[in-house]
């Protein structure tokens, strides 16, 4: 039985019976930004520069690569970058500043990994406003992107940066719930930046970036390899992430032979995901292993990426976005 969100990006006469639910949702998504912009609800601003990293689709685009690349882009100009997320999939309630040590399953898969990742401060909470505050006050950060958030307009923003995922697109162009749209395409005239996460290069003058495998790491720890060192071996590849076609696709363009295992967005795994195959040699992503780590798993591999910018997308980081962070 297909799930809703795959009948969002198939045709299907399903869909025409949630039209007017979705009518009713942008009308509602629509006031409610009304409210805000006429000053009628108010916003929250921050005495540091607050930039989005968000997107209008529902279900994922693949944004957290690029704002960890924005974080690293942000230090490399000798500033202090933070991080807010709603820590989406983390049991944590209230507010809480992500520790290495932590556990995916209370501050969320996507917060842990920037974090280890970047190297950052990186506060979860559902309140953005008071995630700021927070990361303000016990932190030294003087610019704080905010992972995902396009739609929390209580927090005021300097700089919106939205991501659209080029291999899916907007689906059928429907709102929820006929479609995977939080926000009408029409949304995409008001954000600074609008940039394409692609597969591959298509060339320079596009504001993209891609995710570009080279090296993979033993889940548990230890020395990198190739990945060049797994084309001739059949091996499962695990993928709990928004669109696990692209990781998978990548891998077989790579000469990687693989057995998929497609897991929903932000799954926690236990080790009854791998019965029969746990023995097997196992490629997953960063953001799976940050979930799997403390699982048994013999012979499991983390593919190891690294975001590469458009020609295109440097050059407005540089334009436009640099002197909002250097505003202060």
């Amino acid at each position: 039985m297909k799930s809703l969100e795959q009948y969002w990006y198939d045709s299907s006469p399903i869909i025409w019976l949630l039209l007017p639910l979705s009518a009713l949702y942008c009308a509602i998504t629509g006031i409610r930004r009304q409210l805000y912009k006429l000053k009628i609800k108010q916003s929250f601003s921050a005495n540091v520069p607050v930039i989005i990293i968000g997107n209008i689709v529902a279900g994922g685009s693949g944004k957290t690569p690029l704002l960890i690349s924005l974080c690293e882009y942000a230090r490399d100009n000798g500033l202090a970058p933070g991080v807010v997320s709603r820590g989406y999939g983390g049991s944590f309630t209230g507010l809480k500043q992500v520790d290495t040590n932590d556990k995916a399953a209370v501050v969320g898969d996507e917060p842990l990994m920037i974090h280890q990742k970047a190297s950052v401060p990186v506060v979860v909470g559902s309140d953005r406003v008071a995630a700021i505050n927070h990361l303000l006050e016990y932190n030294q950060c003087n610019v704080i992107f905010s992972d995902d958030g396009l739609q929390h307009y209580r927090m005021k923003r300097d700089f919106e940066i939205a991501v659209i995922d080029s291999s899916r697109g907007f689906g059928n162009g429907f709102c929820l719930p006929a479609g995977p749209l939080r926000e009408p395409v029409s949304r995409l005239k008001q954000v600074d930046m609008v940039v394409y996460n692609e597969t591959g290069s298509r060339g320079s003058e596009r504001l993209s970036y891609s995710l570009q495998f080279s090296m993979v790491s033993p889940l548990t720890g230890g020395e990198a390899r190739p990945l060049s060192s797994f084309e001739n071996k059949t091996v499962h590849a695990v993928a709990g992430i928004g669109h696990p076609m692209r990781f998978f696709n990548q891998l077989r363009e790579m000469g990687v032979s693989i057995v998929e295992h497609a897991f929903s967005d932000h799954h926690q795994f236990q080790l009854d995901d791998f019965a029969g195959w746990q023995s097997d040699c196992i490629i997953m992503t960063e953001k799976d292993a940050i979930k799997c780590a403390d699982l048994l798993l013999a012979d499991a591999w983390v593919v190891n990426s690294s975001v590469q910018l458009s020609a295109a997308l440097k050059q407005q980081l540089d334009a436009l976005l640099l002197p909002v962070m250097n505003q202060l």
